[in-house]
């Protein structure tokens, strides 16, 4: 039997491990996002790693969230950020252009690409079909220094869709159905596959 498409983005991207569901693999990271909320910490572990430039095909730092201005704070962080997007070889979104997990999916999304962020909306990018993980500060900074990411290999949930949506029924109303059957919980350590010719009407 074949891999499927996680599988295959998995094997492309394995570098420690192996590929066994429910065992622990290392996955090269290809590309990395943050956004002003939480990115501020994880540029901080970034520096403290010493790494002179990012070692990711491309890194995002978005200023999106803490874009409200009564006080100091977050103009600080938004200069801190700005200048080690700068120094690192980090892209670097000013306020206004959007919000961080739909503009990356539109301008720099690629399928077959791995993507962490830490932004708990990051699997957005799932939607073109890259791996595209929500995670830690953390693990974002380790990932733009050339480490690799470190998951449990996931169970791939095939779900078969056919025939074509009714009138008033998005894409999203499928996977709140896949939700109610399966309960949040049920995802978890899995990823589910969207296949059949019912794709073609989403």
């Amino acid at each position: 039997m074949g891999l499927t498409l996680t599988e295959k983005i998995l094997k492309a991207h394995l570098v420690d491990g192996e590929m066994v569901k429910g065992k622990e693999i290392g996955i090269k990271i290809d590309q990395t996002l943050t956004q002003d909320a939480t990115g501020t910490m994880a540029y901080l572990e970034f520096e403290a790693m010493g790494v002179p430039r990012v070692k990711t095909e491309r890194s995002v730092a978005y200023i999106d969230h803490n874009t409200l201005q009564n006080g100091f704070e977050n103009a600080d962080d938004h200069r801190f950020i700005g200048s080690v997007a700068k120094k690192h070889g980090i892209y670097f979104s000013r306020p206004g252009n959007g919000i961080c997990h739909q503009v990356h999916l539109e301008r720099f999304g690629i399928p077959g690409k791995t993507l962490i962020g830490s932004d708990s909306h990051t699997p957005t990018g799932g939607g073109i079909g890259m791996i595209a993980i929500g995670a830690g500060g953390l693990d974002v900074a380790v990932a733009m220094g050339g480490g690799a990411y470190y998951i449990t290999c996931p169970k791939v949930v095939k779900v078969e869709l056919t025939g074509k949506l009714s009138p008033w029924v998005a894409a999203k109303d499928v996977i709140l159905e896949v939700l109610r059957r399966l309960s949040v919980k049920g995802g978890v350590g899995k990823v589910i596959e969207y296949c059949g010719e019912g794709v073609k009407t989403l």
